[in-house]
């Protein structure tokens, strides 16, 4: 494999660890603004318990992601403030809005994220099989929230079809950005 190559698949691959990594950022930040509001109401108790365990899982990627920046010398976004402040008050709003719509968020979410982690495993299972593996780990992850957010009525929720195509471009718009900034 030639220099230009494998500088060019290097090149890709911080692109995907540096979105990677933010993703899981406001996914963390997502599911603390969602907890924030449900913690505060007894009838609400056992979503933001199901909301935490969410969150943990969460956490683990965006501790592998923490490391795995550190090893390959990947920098992280520098929007990460933004994506903090951008993710807690979509889990805010979100959550405010009814449980059903917080589910929605985290179902929207979890869509483009898993087919995310999808198309990044197929890209690189012949360059990297083991972060191949780890995309198709995680993946599988996002798929259990977005399976748990569906069951809890994700689809119920006031005007669905809008904040599901918002939450979906947002996602989509994050992931262009953060190649690059």
């Amino acid at each position: 494999m030639s220099y230009k190559a494998k500088n060019y698949q290097s090149h890709n691959i911080s692109k995907m660890l540096r979105v990677d990594h933010a993703g899981e950022y406001g996914a963390v930040a997502i599911y603390k603004g969602q907890q924030a509001v449900f913690k505060r109401n007894l009838k609400t108790a056992s979503t933001a318990s199901k909301l935490s365990e969410m969150e943990q899982e969460e956490q683990k990627h965006l501790d592998a992601f923490d490391k795995l920046l550190i090893e390959k010398n990947v920098r992280p976004t520098a929007l990460m403030p933004l994506w903090n402040i951008a993710g807690y008050g979509l889990g805010v709003l979100t959550a405010m809005i009814s449980e059903k719509a917080a589910h929605a968020c985290t179902e929207a979410v979890e869509s483009v994220i898993e087919q995310h982690y999808a198309e990044q495993a197929e890209k690189i299972k012949d360059i990297d099989p083991d972060l191949s593996d780890l995309f198709k780990e995680f993946r599988e992850d996002e798929l259990h929230h977005r399976d748990i957010a569906v069951e809890s009525g994700a689809h119920e929720a006031p005007a669905y079809n809008l904040l599901s195509n918002i939450i979906k471009a947002g996602c989509h718009a994050a992931i262009k950005i953060t190649k690059v900034i």
